[in-house]
């Protein structure tokens, strides 16, 4: 008798894991990527951040309350209010507004580089700080490099855009630490990735209330733009590549899975200059390669 297709499915998945890790952690980068290329491309047709913001959590949000309700994932109850709202704080609405507000101010490379970068930096520090994880010498010198990769990036911004272009930078310097503090609790209170997401995707949806201050906004942008936001940030950037990334984790390992991250700032420059005619300068491209050999040390066992 033929084998079904989830058999098959099956088979494939337990015959090449190593295949399909790499799949799924490329293919996350590649969804955090669109939501930085799909979020300057709010802003520069004139969307709210906040409204981009609200299209990161809301529709999520609304999706799983059901899912939350009927218990569909597990130990979302034993996490605790106070926890959810910590969480929330550092890897929910805010995050994004601090994200999708650098963009007003400085191009599509600053916070495709800068942002990972300090998450990557932020959870170094931590992980040694409040986890007392060893810090060996590679994942130091791994840490200055990607110091100097954002060295030359502010150098460029305040050169060529000024104190806004400072501000812009020290937008998503507080993005990706924010993220650094969200992942250092997620691994303090040991919260599994999905969870993770619905809680923070649920108790955002407190901000909803805020979207009576931008609705002219959210009319404005009519309804093709802000569908290209909801999906893109909603699904792609949201939920989709939490869960993608988690896949590679379980499939390749938590080292060889933490590799991909460094992918996010090369396929961000790549889609904006496809999709947006955005052109890297020389600086962000120097930047780039100095960020992308200090992730690679601070990754490598």
């Amino acid at each position: 008798m033929d084998d079904s297709p989830a058999q098959t499915a099956q088979f494939a998945t337990s015959k090449h894991p190593t295949a399909l890790g790499v799949v799924c952690g490329a293919g996350a980068a590649l969804c955090w990527a669109l939501g930085f290329v799909a979020a300057r491309h709010g802003v520069l047709i004139g969307m709210s951040p906040l409204v981009l913001a609200l299209h990161r959590y809301v529709w999520a949000g609304l999706a799983l309350i059901p899912i939350a309700a009927m218990g569909g994932l597990d130990g979302l109850g034993r996490i605790g209010l106070w926890r959810a709202v910590a969480i929330t704080l550092f890897g929910g609405l805010p995050l994004a507004l601090w994200s999708y507000y650098g963009y007003v101010y400085v191009p599509l490379g600053h916070g495709a580089i800068i942002q990972p970068s300090c998450a990557a930096l932020g959870g170094l520090i931590l992980s040694s700080l409040v986890l007392n994880e060893r810090l060996p010498l590679r994942r130091i010198l791994g840490a200055v490099a990607m110091i100097a990769g954002l060295i030359v990036i502010g150098i460029e911004a305040l050169h060529t855009i000024g104190a806004h272009g400072f501000l812009g930078d020290m937008l998503f310097v507080v993005a990706g630490s924010s993220f650094a503090v969200f992942g250092m609790l997620l691994r303090l209170w040991r919260i599994p990735a999905m969870p993770a997401v619905a809680l923070t995707s649920i108790v955002s949806l407190a901000g909803v209330p805020l979207l009576f201050f931008c609705l002219d906004n959210f009319l404005a942008a009519g309804f093709v733009q802000n569908l290209i936001q909801a999906v893109v940030q909603g699904v792609f950037a949201g939920a989709g590549a939490v869960y993608l990334f988690t896949r590679a984790v379980i499939l390749l390992g938590a080292g060889r899975a933490a590799l991909f991250p460094a992918l996010v700032p090369p396929f961000t420059l790549l889609i904006g200059f496809l999709a947006l005619g955005e052109v890297p300068s020389a600086s962000q491209l120097v930047g780039l390669v100095i960020v992308v050999i200090g992730f690679w040390l601070t990754q490598k066992t």
